[in-house]
C-alpha cells in the first residue's frame, strides 16, 4: 500500500474555495452591513435589510447572493435558489453563485437542472478542481458514467497527494464493474490517507474482498486514536466489522456494527412517531373515493415505471432485471419525486412529513398535469437509449406513492419485498455518512412501510405489482415472466441474462447484480439471531419464529 506523502502545499480544494469567497467582497456600506450579519449568525435581520435596497435595484447581483445565503441558512431552499438565479442572470461571470447554484439545485434534488449551471462553470475554468469535482458528481447523477470516470480520473492524476479523489475515483470505477481498477484506487486512498473511514469501508463492501494482516492492523491503529472524528471511527468500525463477519466471527462483527451504528444514530434527528402519524395521515387521505374523484387528473404518459422498495431488499436486482429488456431503459435513483414533494411542502425536509400531502389534496387539474409533466421533463435529461419504458427505482417513493398516483396515473408501479428481517439486518450493517436507525427503530418503520404499502395494494387495485425477493430467487423465470407480464412487455430471454448487461450501476448493490441470481444472503441474518431481540420485537407478527 501506497505511504502517504509528507505535507506540502495546501490542498488545491481548500485555495479553490477561498478564491470564491472572496470573488466580490462586499462594496456598499449596506453590503458590509449583510455581510456582518451574515457573519454574526444573525441571518433573519438580512433580508429585511436588504428587502428594500432590491425594490430599487432589483438586479444588485451582489445583495440577492447576500440575500439567498440569509434565504438558505433560515430554511428557505426554493426562495435561495430563485435569488441565485436571478444573481447570475444579472452578472453571468459571478462563478461563486452560479457554483452555489448548482451545489444547492443538486442537494435539493434537481440535477437535471444543476448540470447546465456546472458545465458552464467548467466549460469557463477546466482546471478549476470544484468545478471539475461537481460535474462528474453530475454525470453520476445523470447515468453519463464514462464522463464522470473521465473526469475523476483526471483529477486524481492531477493530484495523486488527495486521497478523497482517489476515493472518487474507485467509486466510478465499481459502478463500471471494473472491480481490480476499482480496489486499487480504494488502497491508494487508504494509503494516503489512513484514517479516511470512508475509503476503508469501500474496501470492506465489495464482495469477498479480504483485507491482509497490515491493512487490519493499520485500522486498528486508527480506532485506537482518541482524537479521531467520530464518521471516521464509525466508517473504520463497520469496515472491521465486515472483516470479521466474513471471518465467521459473527459475535465480534457485531460488536462493532452496534458501536458504529451507535454512533451514526446520534447524527440524526428522527422521531419514529413522525413516520407513524405519516402513513395514518396518508391512509386516512388516499381512498378509493379520493382517486375516483380526481379520475383523469395528471399527466397520462405511460413511460414511467416505478420501483419502491425497503432499502436492500432486492429492488437493484429488479431494476436490472428490467433494464436488460430491450424495450426498458433504467436509469438511477432520482430524486425528483421526493424533491416535488419537499417543494410542495414548501421546507426543507419533508421526508417523513404530511406537509406535501396537505398541499397536494387542494392542487387544481392543470397543477397536477404541470407537476407531471415536469417530472417527465426532468426524467428525460436522464433518457440516453430511447427506450419507450423508463425505469425510476428509488426505494424512498414509496412514501409518495399518493403523488405519484396523481400526477403521473399511468405509471407503473413494481414494489420489491424482502423478508423484513433480512432487509432490516442488511440496513444496519451497512454504513451510511447520512446516519441508521437503531435495530428497533428499523423493526418500526418496516412495520410502517407494510402498512403503507398494504393500504396502497387495496385503494390501487391491479395498480401495484409485488415481487418477493425469495420468489425471484426461487423462481427467477417464472417471476420475471409475471413481472413482464404485468408491465405489458413480451418475454426475453436477455432479461435472465442481466448479470451481463454493462450498464453503471452505482447502488451498493452494484457488484450482486453482476452475477447470476443466488441464495446466498437469504438467511445470513440467523448467525446475527442472538442479538437482534429488538428487532424482532418491534416487528411483531412480521418476525420469523425464534429459532426456525
Amino acid at each position: 500500500m501506497p505511504v502517504a506523502p509528507p505535507p506540502s502545499t495546501p490542498d488545491p480544494w481548500a485555495r479553490a474555495m477561498q478564491r470564491l469567497a472572496a470573488q466580490r467582497p462586499p462594496s456598499t456600506p449596506l453590503l458590509r452591513q449583510a455581510a456582518e450579519l451574515l457573519q454574526a449568525s444573525r441571518d433573519a435581520l438580512v433580508e429585511p435589510l436588504l428587502g428594500p435596497h432590491l425594490a430599487r435595484q432589483p438586479d444588485d447581483a451582489d445583495a440577492l447572493y447576500l440575500q439567498a445565503r440569509a434565504q438558505l441558512r433560515t430554511g428557505r431552499p426554493a426562495q435561495a435558489i430563485a435569488s441565485l438565479r436571478r444573481c447570475v442572470a444579472a452578472q453571468p461571470d459571478f462563478s461563486a453563485a452560479r457554483y452555489n447554484l448548482a451545489k444547492l439545485l443538486d442537494q435539493q434534488g434537481w440535477p437535471a437542472e444543476a448540470e447546465p449551471e456546472s458545465r458552464r462553470l467548467l466549460a469557463a475554468e477546466p482546471d478549476h478542481p470544484l468545478f471539475a469535482e461537481l460535474q462528474a458528481h453530475l454525470h453520476l447523477a445523470l447515468g453519463e458514467h464514462d464522463a464522470a470516470l473521465a473526469i475523476y480520473q483526471r483529477l486524481a492524476d492531477a493530484h495523486p497527494a488527495r486521497a478523497l479523489s482517489w476515493l472518487d475515483l474507485g467509486h466510478a470505477l465499481r459502478a463500471l464493474g471494473r472491480r481490480d481498477a476499482c480496489v486499487a484506487a480504494y488502497r491508494r486512498a487508504c494509503g494516503l490517507r489512513p484514517a479516511l473511514g470512508a475509503a476503508w469501508w469501500a474496501l470492506a463492501d465489495l464482495r469477498n474482498h479480504a483485507f491482509d494482516a497490515t491493512e487490519l492492523a493499520t485500522m486498528q491503529q486508527q480506532l485506537a486514536r482518541p482524537e479521531l472524528p467520530a464518521l471516521e471511527r464509525a466508517a473504520l468500525q463497520y469496515a472491521l466489522a465486515k472483516a470479521r463477519e466474513d471471518a465467521g466471527d459473527a459475535e465480534g462483527a457485531f460488536a462493532l456494527y452496534a458501536q458504529g451504528a451507535a454512533a451514526l444514530r446520534a447524527r440524526i434527528d428522527y422521531d419514529p412517531d413522525t413516520l407513524s402519524r405519516g402513513v395514518a395521515r396518508q391512509r386516512a387521505v388516499f381512498t378509493p373515493a379520493f382517486f375516483a374523484e380526481r379520475a383523469g387528473h395528471g399527466c397520462l404518459d405511460e413511460a414511467p415505471v416505478f420501483i419502491v422498495s425497503r432499502p436492500r431488499s432486492g429492488s437493484t436486482l429488479v431494476e436490472q432485471i428490467l433494464a436488460s429488456h430491450p424495450q426498458v431503459e433504467a436509469t438511477a435513483e432520482l430524486p425528483y419525486i421526493g424533491a416535488i414533494a419537499a417543494e410542495l411542502a414548501g421546507r426543507k425536509d419533508t421526508a417523513l412529513g404530511t406537509a406535501w400531502l396537505e398541499a397536494l389534496v387542494a392542487l387544481p387539474p392543470e397543477r397536477l398535469r404541470g407537476l407531471g409533466e415536469r417530472y417527465l421533463a426532468l426524467l428525460q435529461r436522464h433518457r440516453h437509449l430511447g427506450r419507450p419504458v423508463v425505469i425510476d427505482k428509488k426505494p424512498a417513493n414509496f412514501f409518495h406513492l399518493g403523488l405519484i398516483r396523481l400526477i403521473l396515473p399511468r405509471a407503473r408501479i413494481v414494489e420489491v419485498r424482502r423478508a423484513p428481517v433480512a432487509s432490516a439486518l442488511s440496513i444496519f450493517r451497512s454504513f451510511s455518512s447520512k446516519g441508521r436507525l437503531s435495530l428497533a427503530e428499523l423493526g418500526r418503520y418496516h412495520r410502517d412501510y407494510l402498512a403503507l404499502m398494504d393500504h396502497f395494494q387495496a385503494v390501487l387495485p391491479g395498480g401495484i405489482t409485488r415481487l418477493h425477493y425469495e420468489d425471484l430467487v426461487a423462481d427467477p423465470e417464472g417471476q420475471t415472466r409475471r413481472l413482464l407480464d404485468a408491465l405489458d412487455l413480451p418475454f426475453d430471454d436477455a432479461c435472465l441474462r442481466f448479470h451481463e448487461n454493462p450498464r453503471g450501476v452505482t447502488t451498493p448493490s452494484s457488484e450482486q447484480v453482476r452475477r447470476p441470481i443466488h441464495g446466498g444472503a437469504l438467511e445470513q441474518w440467523r448467525a446475527f439471531e442472538p442479538w437482534l431481540g429488538p428487532l424482532l420485537d418491534a416487528l411483531g407478527p412480521h418476525a420469523p419464529t425464534r429459532g426456525d
